[in-house]
């Protein structure tokens, strides 16, 4: 048994029978309960709708449960009919009633895993979730790699910053890169100078913390090159231009990013796709003390261009800039990276759906329509090429904060263009990697955004031999 997963193999221990009816099909099915288990339904206001559920009764108490789900056909969001049930039914093992096909089976074990995620770190839990034989149909493997690394990347993001600075994220890198045999290594503090990672550096410098460059490689050298970067700024005050306290105290999830594409990593390396992975996480602090870089100063990057500091609490896209150019210098045959970058994306498409910027528009297509096939999805915002001219600066080769209250999602694409390139295919997620609120299996706190979109995406794209 698992208890993350609430996912337990057959024994004898008695199970309450779960029957899963496609909303559609409920009333064809409640015709065939016999008059007590259609009086229960009816005084008690059953509807089916997807999610909802009913305690059938017994002589012995609970007899079944009816879920409304939405069926075949909707195999990827059909999960999230299942999550709520691990919280709200009562302790104890349940089993499915029929057997479903193996994709339906792989939804209602993946959402049953997901709807029993806690954060519980801090806290003792307040019960143990209702646990699930394993349906007989699902792949266990596909099923567990997807939960394990949300829960990881949920965990990470979570974790108070007290307990995740950059040295924290460093060791968590280390332990999935232990897990699968990649070999992780840290750049700290100025040894980033010597090495010429100096935007890095110019960021988390005023932290007692020192900043670092994560960097994973896994697989074999002679396969397909694909590199994830992830924004790792631990917390974020705001730097000099400080943060008012309400924008400051989610700041602990602005490592998102680089939870996010940890947990992608894990889900490569767990299923031996045919790649050759590298991570590249630049981990760091925005602090404020006497050396914080401060607004119109210039700063040097990686690439060689110098970047004017238009606003201290634009820092995210200039330690990707760094890591960005590293990971373009080997031409991998797909780049993709993760951020929590700007409030402007979430403005404009809210806490659940990640902004997609893409420089290829087959692959942007096919990264949104995989999206859509997992429940997954995100909105492509373009890199529009008539607001280039705003990314310049005007003491530097270009600003972190083009004056102006307009299209800032963009902008700050624009600017990560400028050291993406000259890769050809190119993903930039500006995700929230929170959720405001609590819904089945997505509780309120940290996010794995666009996480199973591109896990489907790379896996199609490099498919295991």
């Amino acid at each position: 048994m698992s208890v993350r997963h609430a996912l337990i193999e057959p024994s004898g221990e008695q199970t309450v029978a779960v029957e899963a009816v496609e909303v559609p099909a409920f009333a064809a099915w409640r015709e065939r309960q016999g008059p007590d288990r259609r009086r229960w339904l009816d005084a008690t206001g059953f509807k089916a709708e997807r999610g909802s559920f009913s305690l059938l009764p017994g002589e012995r108490g609970i007899d079944g449960v009816v879920l409304a789900t939405g069926g075949e056909g909707e195999a990827g969001n059909e999960m999230w009919d299942w999550a709520g049930l691990p919280t709200a039914l009562p302790p104890g093992a349940y089993r499915l009633a029929e057997p479903l096909p193996p994709a339906r089976a792989a939804a209602a074990a993946t959402g049953w895993a997901l709807g029993a995620y806690r954060f519980d770190r801090y806290r003792t839990a307040e019960r143990e979730p209702a646990r699930l034989v394993w349906p007989e149909a699902c792949n266990r493997a596909e099923v567990l790699r997807v939960a394990d690394a949300m829960a990881m990347t949920r965990d990470l993001i979570n974790t108070p910053a007290s307990d995740m600075g950059p040295e924290d994220l460093a060791a968590a890198a280390a332990d999935v890169a232990g897990r699968y045999g990649a070999v992780a290594t840290t750049i700290v503090g100025d040894e980033l100078l010597a090495r010429g990672f100096p935007a890095i550096h110019a960021v988390g410098r005023a932290s007692a913390r020192a900043p670092r460059l994560i960097d994973l490689v896994w697989g074999e050298a002679d396969r397909p090159k694909l590199t994830l970067v992830g924004k790792g700024v631990c917390f974020d005050t705001g730097g000099l231009d400080i943060k008012p306290s309400a924008g400051m105290k989610l700041m602990k999830k602005d490592m998102g990013g680089a939870a996010i594409v940890l947990g992608l990593a894990r889900m490569i390396m767990d299923a031996g796709l045919p790649v050759r992975l590298r991570v590249l996480i630049p981990a760091v602090e925005n602090s404020i003390s006497g050396n914080a870089m401060r607004p119109l100063d210039v700063v040097p990057t990686r690439r060689g261009l110098s970047v004017e500091i238009g606003n201290t609490d634009a820092e995210g896209r200039v330690i990707l800039a760094d890591a960005l150019h590293e990971a373009a210098g080997e031409a991998p045959a797909l780049l993709i990276d993760c951020a929590t970058l700007t409030g402007a994306a979430r403005v404009a498409l809210g806490p659940e759906v990640p902004a997609l910027f893409c420089n290829d528009d087959a692959l942007a297509e096919d990264l949104l329509a995989h999206g859509w096939a997992v429940d997954d999805p995100l909105w492509r915002l373009p890199l529009w090429p008539g607001y280039r001219r705003l990314v310049d600066g005007k003491t530097a080769d270009l600003t972190n904060a083009p004056d102006g209250p307009f299209a800032g999602a963009i902008l700050a694409a624009l600017f990560l263009a400028e050291f993406a390139a000259p890769v050809a295919s190119w993903i930039h997620i500006d995700a929230m990697a929170w959720n405001v609120t609590s819904r089945p299996g997505r509780p309120e706190g940290g996010e794995a955004s666009a996480l199973r979109a591109l896990y489907a995406l790379v896996a199609a794209r490099f498919p295991p031999a």
